[in-house]
């Protein structure tokens, strides 16, 4: 790629990246060096194994600044590709401060060869609170990894035997459909609701343990009716679609917690399903809980999405297309900000 004639407001700098590392940097067929042209102003040329890139100061300190992240991140071993790229250029853009080769090379879970890791800075954040504090609201819309990242948590904190157990939990409220009398056991009618849980377990863990785990009471899933009455100790406790909970089902589940246990929360506020109108159990309990210590309320948004580049756009149209409805959920986003304490 040839970078365009540069004129007096111009600067340019090169940048030497070892010759170990080129193929990984620029990536299959160069697609990672296109996605670099794509994302930033300045010119980028590359010959052998020097990156020259020119341009006005600013946007050549940005690429310059990305381009040292995108060679640390390989020098540690780690894939490069061009989402990651993408991802590395926004959190540059957005957040000065931030460490693309930090976030994405944070490992959360490893099994046979697959690593689960944060890809975006908010996620980093919301992982990092988990292991900060008791109680983590993990709050934003689908896609973005909240319950994805906390059973990976879960996962691990179960082998490394911080916990003796894994409780995993959702409210039963149908999505708009009525799915009428199930047949089958009580295990078969409610399965249907927790799938999503069962789903996210089988990509972390041996299918054939599962089972084994589940029988002995390691790994628990189950409706969040059945929390009533019980004190968790020594475990790590999810509850999923915290949405769909009412305000009374949030505190019988908040008050389950005991000794040696950590919970996390989460749900998307925009998707409540409760019937007729009831207020959504997770919105009151951001507005009750904001500021106690050793609770943190994590927020992630559209960006934070990781699943097809669709579903962003997709959140953000919606939102947009909400006006006064999506005011009033703004209202009802965390308000407390906390950095998860080291």
């Amino acid at each position: 790629m040839t970078p365009r004639e540069p004129n007096s407001s111009t600067v340019r700098t090169t940048i030497d990246v070892p010759a170990d590392l080129v193929v990984a940097l620029l990536g299959s067929a160069d697609e990672n060096l296109r996605v670099l042209d794509q994302q930033l102003a300045a010119d980028l040329h590359v010959r052998g194994n020097t990156f020259t890139v020119t341009g006005p100061a600013a946007d050549v300190a940005l690429a310059d600044r990305v381009l040292t992240e995108l060679i640390a991140l390989v020098a540690g071993g780690h894939p490069l590709t061009p989402d990651a790229v993408r991802r590395s250029v926004g959190m540059v853009t957005d957040a000065g401060d931030a460490s693309p080769a930090e976030v994405l090379s944070l490992d959360v879970l490893s099994r046979r060869g697959k690593t689960i890791r944060p890809k975006t800075l908010n996620q980093k954040h919301y992982v990092d609170a988990i292991d900060a504090n008791t109680i983590v609201f993990g709050i934003g819309p689908a896609g973005t990894g909240k319950t994805y990242l906390a059973m990976a948590k879960a996962v691990h904190a179960l082998r490394s035997k911080q916990v003796n157990r894994i409780i995993l939990t959702r409210p039963a409220v149908e999505a708009g459909e009525r799915l009428g009398f199930l047949p089958g056991t009580l295990s078969e009618k409610i399965d249907p609701y927790l799938r999503p849980l069962y789903d996210a377990l089988h990509d972390m863990m041996d299918a054939e343990a599962i089972p084994k785990l589940m029988s002995a009471g390691v790994i628990e899933v189950a409706p969040l009716a059945y929390m009533r009455g019980r004190t968790l100790n020594d475990a790590f406790i999810i509850l999923d679609e915290a949405q769909n909970t009412t305000a009374e089902q949030m505190k019988m589940f908040l008050t389950r917690l005991g000794f040696g246990s950590k919970i996390v929360v989460t749900g998307d506020v925009t998707q409540v399903d409760l019937p007729g109108g009831a207020r959504s159990g997770l919105r009151a309990a951001v507005d009750i809980l904001d500021g106690i210590d050793d609770i943190h309320f994590a927020e992630l948004t559209s960006a934070d999405v990781v699943r097809h580049s669709l579903v962003s756009d997709i959140v953000d149209a919606y939102a947009r297309a909400e006006g006064p409805a999506n005011r009033t959920q703004r209202r009802h986003a965390p308000r407390n900000r906390r950095e998860a304490r080291p």
